[in-house]
């Protein structure tokens, strides 16, 4: 069924689609077979949403997405403190959402759950409530978090990544697939093993986005120093103020651990 849409994109809109009238949909924006977009929906130009998908009321998708099929994004939190307030879902541009994920919106402790732009979330993935993704994450089939997790741009996790609440995923990380994140992973690094741990900087992918030798090289040492080097973290903390120069990289790295309220892995 085809609900006040306008005459330009109706030919976009499969006839079993239920579009509500108070729903936003820009240029050459595709609804398939059987989706639901409820009100207070807005969706850029150029998206792509499947058949079988449900949007919910709140959710914001930004210009040149995918949705494909069975999705549900936008749904009430399953925290069982969520009371019907008023938060929104919102996702950037070009990002890509494969079969079955699920994003929840959020809740009063944040009002919104949060996916940036050129983003890729492939299958079964579940974002749940007051979570923040970055811009250029890529979460694996089955990568689950908790409630409140917070991923850091350029992040990309394994398949079957389980994250705790409250949980913090520096940007450029990489996590192995399989493995749980209890605690917060600081950015630049390669994670793996059980308990999860430092396994060493993340050399691929900083390679790829053009870190230099020199970057990679001080990223390596600073690390090497509060994971290895035998001293207590606060210590090593301290030796790495005192023994590198100051950089936006040893800067975001003190702050990303400084501010950590769930430990650092």
């Amino acid at each position: 069924m085809l609900i006040g849409l306008e005459p330009d994109i109706s030919n976009l809109i499969h006839p079993t689609a239920l579009v509500d009238t108070n729903a936003e949909l820009g240029s050459n924006v595709t609804v398939g077979p059987y989706s639901v977009i409820e009100s207070n929906v807005i969706i850029g130009n150029d998206t792509y949403v499947g058949n079988h998908v449900t949007i919910c009321s709140g959710t914001t998708i930004g210009e040149s997405c995918s949705v494909y099929h069975n999705c549900s994004i936008g749904e009430i939190p399953q925290d069982l403190k969520f009371d019907g307030e008023k938060t929104i879902t919102k996702i950037g541009d070009r990002t890509t959402i494969r079969e079955y994920v699920t994003i929840n919106r959020g809740t009063k402790a944040l009002g919104r759950t949060d996916i940036g732009s050129h983003c890729l979330l492939m299958a079964y993935v579940h974002v749940a409530h007051d979570c923040i993704l970055g811009n250029h994450v890529i979460l694996a089939n089955m990568t689950t978090m908790g409630g409140h997790v917070v991923i850091g741009d350029w992040a990309s996790l394994g398949g079957g990544v389980l994250i705790n609440q409250f949980c913090r995923i520096g940007e450029h990380v990489f996590v192995g697939a399989g493995f749980k994140v209890a605690q917060d992973v600081p950015p630049f690094i390669l994670a793996a093993n059980t308990p999860l741990s430092f396994v060493g900087i993340n050399r691929v992918g900083l390679t790829r986005r053009g870190f230099s030798s020199k970057d990679k090289k001080i990223i390596k040492e600073i690390y090497t120093t509060y994971f290895r080097s035998g001293s207590n973290r606060n210590q090593a903390l301290e030796k790495i103020k005192s023994d590198f120069e100051r950089s936006n990289y040893r800067d975001s790295i003190l702050e990303f651990i400084r501010s950590s309220k769930s430990g650092i892995i």
